[in-house]
């Protein structure tokens, strides 16, 4: 099907391994006791975040490390009945390409893509065992960001789109990170799907608290994604709580799949109703949202849910609030959902091509996801696989 394509599409999920010291260098030596420092326990290397064992990955000096796609037979119905475990078995050394710009320019080449949006691996998933210590979480943020502009750039070759990450906890602070991110050439931000923790307690990421940080956004016209991390989602019970690579039952030697394995789309259907609910694309018309491997089966019900809240509360919406989502948001399916679905709801130009390459959970190869759009017409294809994610990556200023 490439022979068929004229142009080279545009992934909107690609990620980075963090370096070893991504977390550490550029923030003072007398913050990194409370953000992230290395320890060694029982011969293995591990991650303490704000004084807490970190069990996120179970190896993040990523060597050795699992192929890409390893869970890809598993997450489309494993045919083959085994356990996840049974899949990430073959492992291999460090690839250069998923720490080094260089490489992975030229991985990108061979893989036919024109370029890829950029996100952490480790960087989602850390501001949630910070969230009670603002100033900790704002070192995370700002050093995390200037390693990342000096080993990937934000814009690097125009092929690489590295998203540099905010996290609204102390408002002042984010609009600052905000204006550095811009001065420093970024074309998306990220953040996690999941309500703020300020030093006065929990804040919907809508509340007019946030309101300098999103009409700076909004004059800028730059991307915002939402990207699947810890969003700190409890299970009431259900399972242990916890963000964590293991599933195994104690005692078994087996995956127990729990509810935790729908926390992902829960902490995104949350977030993206709340800013519709709050009326955030009435407040600020030149907002645009990409949800980034954060699936989308919560799509239908979601608008089904803010068409019986405009019924209801007619008096508070302004405008259609499923025309407005649909408007100022971008979905980017997992690939083994129904795009078809996700195109009828949103229509073809708000829907964006991801691969999550090179994670276990995503694609062998970005392009093997050409099946799931084959027969789409020739337009509406290359708008989820190349055109939105181009024009998303330009700014837009108000």
């Amino acid at each position: 099907m490439t022979d068929d394509l004229d142009y080279r599409p545009f992934d909107c999920d690609n990620h980075y391994y963090e370096a070893e010291d991504a977390f550490i260098r550029h923030v003072a030596p007398e913050m990194r006791h409370r953000v992230v420092q290395w320890a060694e326990i029982d011969g293995r290397r591990h991650h303490i975040v704000g004084g807490r064992l970190s069990r996120a990955v179970a190896n993040p000096t990523w060597n050795p490390i699992a192929k890409p796609g390893a869970l890809h037979q598993y997450f489309k119905g494993n045919p083959e009945g085994k356990g996840p475990l049974e899949y990430l078995r073959d492992r291999e050394p460090l690839p250069a390409e998923y720490v080094d710009r260089e490489a992975r320019a030229t991985v990108i080449e061979g893989q036919g893509l024109e370029a890829v949006w950029l996100f952490p691996t480790l960087g989602v998933l850390y501001e949630e065992l910070l969230k009670d210590d603002t100033e900790a979480v704002v070192a995370l943020m700002t050093g995390f960001n200037r390693w990342l502009l000096e080993d990937w750039g934000f814009a690097f070759r125009d092929t690489i789109y590295a998203a540099p990450y905010l996290s609204l906890a102390d408002v002042d602070m984010a609009v600052r990170e905000l204006e550095w991110c811009l001065d420093n050439g970024a074309r998306t931000i990220v953040m996690r799907p999941a309500a703020v923790q300020t030093a006065n307690g929990p804040r919907s990421p809508a509340d007019p608290m946030f309101d300098p940080f999103w009409a700076r956004v909004n004059e800028a016209g730059i991307t915002t994604v939402v990207h699947a991390g810890d969003s700190g989602y409890s299970t009431q019970g259900y399972a242990d709580d916890g963000f964590t690579s293991s599933g195994v039952a104690g005692g078994t030697g087996r995956y127990r799949p729990s509810i935790k394995a729908f926390n992902i789309e829960r902490a995104a259907h949350d977030w993206l109703i709340t800013m519709s609910l709050e009326k955030m694309y009435t407040r600020f018309g030149n907002l645009r949202i990409a949800s980034v491997e954060n699936g989308s089966d919560y799509l239908a019900p979601l608008f089904r849910k803010l068409r019986q809240q405009a019924g209801k509360s007619s008096h508070w919406f302004d405008e259609d609030p499923v025309a407005l989502f649909r408007e100022h948001v971008w979905m980017n399916p997992f690939w083994e959902d129904d795009v078809h679905e996700v195109v009828d709801l949103m229509g073809a130009d708000h829907v964006i091509f991801g691969s999550d390459w090179p994670h276990i959970e995503g694609l062998p190869t970005p392009l093997d996801f050409l099946c799931e759009v084959e027969d789409f017409s020739g337009e509406d294809r290359r708008l989820v696989l190349r055109d939105n994610v181009r024009g998303l990556t330009e700014l837009r200023p108000a």
